[in-house]
């Protein structure tokens, strides 16, 4: 069967020193040129924002929760429209040009912003001036005692993910973001090449389908866990997120400066909890 966002190719493989040619399955990858019309001013214009590379499907989440976790928009009401233009249709037949319509209500400069989308998201920005800006322009209203989840579901969360991973599962290429509640419920996933956009597939989708309920819920990542990722759950004012790799040095600093509860390294029984510990607990 098919899976959304993979494309076939022939490949060789070798296997005890035996070269058979097969078909392989490949998580697609294509760049997504997203376009802002807002206006302001008086007038109507059109800025570009970015280019980001992902496996196309769920365009829309992707760039909805991109809005939200940069703080462009605080509402899905928001958005008028989001459509393609253009021709920049790729050999995988899908439209890798959007432009997104916000509402005359929406007075946001982007001039603030192109900075940050002209940084790879994998450098680790700029710390100490990014905690503080990130602290000016919003204030956090993350609940300090929830959500609560069992010292014994954590273990057990790579494989949910795991099992959940439709195109992993075919390709071994692709990240993954999911949402939980408190009793281990998958509520929620989106893939993507990128770990970036998978969490704001994520996000954009729980988001615009009012899902998200961040004192019942938490969030659990398939890769390491970055500055970039904690920005964006701390912008969705959710406290916990598990990660089944490890977290960077700016993402548990930015973690403790909002009482985040940061988890990684999960390894059959053992975990390490690197901040939030309070929301944890051994009681069922």
């Amino acid at each position: 069967m098919s899976i959304p966002g993979t494309v076939s190719f022939n490949i060789h493989r070798v296997d005890n020193s035996s070269l058979e040619k097969q078909s392989d399955t490949i998580a697609i990858e294509e760049p997504l040129e997203i376009v802002i019309k807002h206006y302001i001013d008086g007038a109507w214009i059109e800025e570009p924002l970015m280019v980001t590379m992902r496996t196309p499907g769920d365009d829309l989440s992707l760039i909805k929760g991109l809005l939200f976790s940069e703080g462009i928009i605080s509402s899905i009401d928001e958005i008028d429209d989001i459509s393609k233009f253009g021709s920049n249709t790729s050999q995988h037949n899908v439209d890798n040009s959007l432009m997104v319509t916000l509402n005359q209500k929406n007075q946001v400069s982007l001039s603030n912003l192109k900075r940050h989308f002209t940084v790879n998201s994998s450098c680790g920005v700029c710390g100490k001036g990014t905690l503080n800006a990130i602290e000016i322009a919003f204030e956090p209203q993350i609940t300090i005692n929830k959500p609560c989840i069992n010292f014994d579901l954590i273990p057990t969360l790579p494989k949910l993910l795991n099992n959940a991973q439709a195109q992993f599962a075919q390709t071994g290429g692709v990240h993954a973001s999911a949402l939980f509640n408190t009793n281990g419920d998958l509520l929620h996933l989106a893939e993507d090449v990128g770990r970036h956009n998978a969490l704001d597939k994520l996000i954009g989708y729980c988001r615009a389908n009012s899902i998200l309920k961040p004192i019942e819920q938490f969030v659990v990542c398939s890769g390491r866990i970055s500055f970039d990722i904690i920005q964006k759950i701390l912008m969705s004012r959710i406290g916990m997120v598990i990660g089944i790799g490890a977290p960077s040095s700016l993402a548990i600093d930015l973690a403790k400066k909002f009482d985040i509860t940061l988890v990684g390294f999960i390894k059959k029984h053992k975990y390490n909890i690197y901040n939030g510990e309070w929301r944890i607990t051994s009681i069922s």
